[in-house]
């Protein structure tokens, strides 16, 4: 039966994005009537639609078409193993979603640490903070110190994954990975001034002339994507979208152009459809879902094939005629036995081996099993899958709410990094605007104890511990092994053995902690239509709505 392949085409994905703008081709409201805004309707309090607007995966990204899964669904029992601790059947929804082609590299990670030390030079505190943990390769009776010195920053391991570095850690790595794409995105199309613009003024002025996307020359502080959306980094380039409602008067800007016509320009929005959504850690069910990749198996929603590994067949070994009899991923065959026999290596790595290595899977993502354990950004429960909804299921959530610094002008408060300070959320419905303004005339607004005259009932915004219904896991001194800082990582490393690569299988480690074995990928939300391609399928045809002609 012909696979049905999804493959990356991450060139091509960022230049969709790059194409997308905030304006929009004409047209006009089908409820009203009343024209878009635009460079042909300039009437003032016009509302203006971003029409052109294509849906594309961001830098590294490629695109999981989601469906049903049975969550521990491939699970295989193992003697002296109990599988319910493990996991749970259930049969959920998995919406669609982005999802790393590979694991983060030791090369990705220290751009990020690049970043810090030229935006932050004299910062030492942030720069450690964000260092993996290179000790994690030691053993009292075994010489790794050779990895606790080269594994992150020589050459020879530049493609091999990042390890030593925590949940936390990672998190951290995906907010600086949103701002850095959603800047070179803005500044690439001149929402934002581009690179070369900032560079030449810089040198002008005798300042840093150093370029690229990460090192170009920038205002007085790092572009954030929160503090942008909210108006507050102000920088605009020659192409940033034209403000059509501004009111006469309004200053117009290094876009603004020439001559008494000259529209102000405003900073993008998300309406535009220009901003990408966050960068974050996958999931557990996204992660189990991409990593078993029914969708090379199925065919008008029949799966012919089921898998207990991200590959087709029982075993670990390729069955393909070319490759028949190779390792198909970075395990630990037997103990004591890392990479089989000089002359004839079984998995061809002894620890880690480079992010693209062996054969991807059916949606294009390699090294869902073996070379690294990867964290997911749940928290850890033995009955997760119990409790959680059919729909995205998901333990973790801590609801937070972007803390005000001026309530009169909409102004959120911004840490000295530019990021904005979060505080847990106050209610789980939308206040009155009493209420909202109660709220932040607070003096103790930092406080997360409700107050009973601007909130109707309390309200929990720490999610973790919802139905949680488990046992405690109490180590010998009858502490809990398992609370609120416990995330769960999954898919086996170059030290497991091959139960561990079954997609169902889960473990956990606390949320500040890292380890030799665990590394990350990065996940997007995708909005829109599930359906990632129509191409060959079956759909009903669309007919358009006709335009309204008030001269009739």
């Amino acid at each position: 039966m012909k696979k049905l392949l999804l493959y990356s085409f991450s060139c091509f994905a960022l230049a969709t994005i790059l194409s997308s703008c905030g304006g929009n081709k004409g047209g006009a409201s089908s409820k009203t009537g009343i024209p878009y805004a635009d460079k042909n309707n300039k009437t003032y309090g016009s509302f203006a639609v971003a029409s052109n607007y294509k849906r594309a995966p961001g830098p590294g990204l490629i695109p999981i078409e989601g469906g049903v899964l049975v969550v521990g669904g491939s699970a295989i029992e193992v003697p002296g193993v109990e599988p319910n601790i493990y996991n749970y059947k259930r049969q959920v929804t998995v919406p669609s979603f982005y999802m790393d082609e590979t694991e983060v590299s030791n090369t990705d990670w220290l751009e990020y640490l690049h970043w810090i030390r030229t935006s932050y030079p004299e910062d030492r505190e942030f720069y450690y903070n964000e260092l993996p943990d290179t000790l994690v390769w030691r053993r009292a009776l075994s010489y790794n110190e050779p990895y606790v010195d080269n594994y992150l920053r020589h050459p020879a391991y530049r493609d091999y994954p990042v390890v030593g570095v925590s949940w936390e850690q990672a998190s951290r790595f995906c907010e600086w990975r949103t701002s850095q794409a959603n800047e070179y995105i803005l500044r690439q199309k001149g929402i934002l001034t581009d690179y070369k613009t900032l560079a030449s003024n810089n040198k002008a002025g005798g300042g840093n002339t150093t370029t690229g996307a990460t090192t170009a020359a920038r205002p007085d502080k790092p572009f954030n994507t929160d503090a942008y959306l909210n108006g507050q980094y102000d920088d605009k380039g020659k192409n940033a979208p034209k403000d059509y409602n501004a009111k006469a008067g309004a200053s117009i800007g290094a876009a603004g152009g020439r001559g008494g016509n000259a529209v102000p320009t405003r900073n993008a929005t998300l309406e535009d459809g220009v901003i990408m959504q966050p960068y974050r850690l996958p999931t557990e069910a996204e992660w189990e879902y991409a990593a078993l990749g029914l969708i090379g198996n199925t065919e008008y929603e029949n799966i012919n094939q089921n898998k207990i590994y991200p590959w087709n067949g029982l075993g670990v070994s390729s069955a393909s005629k070319k490759t028949r009899g190779l390792i198909q991923a970075n395990f630990k065959r037997a103990q004591g036995d890392y990479m089989g026999v000089g002359g004839s290596l079984n998995d061809k790595g002894d620890l880690t081996v480079p992010v693209i290595s062996y054969n991807p899977n059916d949606f294009g993502l390699y090294n869902m099993a073996g070379n690294v354990n990867e964290w997911v950004n749940d928290v850890y429960r033995t009955g997760t899958f119990t409790d959680a909804e059919a729909f995205n299921p998901y333990r973790g959530n801590q609801f937070q709410d972007k803390q005000l610094a001026d309530a009169a002008n909409g102004k959120i408060a911004l840490d000295k990094y530019g990021k904005p300070i979060k505080e847990n959320a106050y209610s789980g419905k939308k206040l009155t605007w009493a209420e909202k303004q109660a709220l932040a005339k607070r003096s103790d607004s930092i406080s997360k104890s409700p107050d009973p005259k601007t909130m109707v009932t309390t309200y929990q915004a720490d999610e973790r511990g919802y139905r949680d219904r488990q046992n405690k896991l109490l180590n010998e001194e009858g502490v809990s092994l398992v609370n609120d800082k416990s995330r769960v990582y999954k898919g086996g490393s170059w030290n497991d053995m091959p139960y561990w690569l079954n997609p169902a299988t889960r473990r956990f480690l606390q949320q500040d902690d890292a380890s030799a074995e665990v590394g990350f990928r990065c996940a997007m939300t995708m909005l829109g239509a599930p359906e990632i391609s129509t191409a060959g399928k079956r759909n009903f045809k669309q007919a358009k709505a006709k335009p309204f002609n008030p001269k009739r």
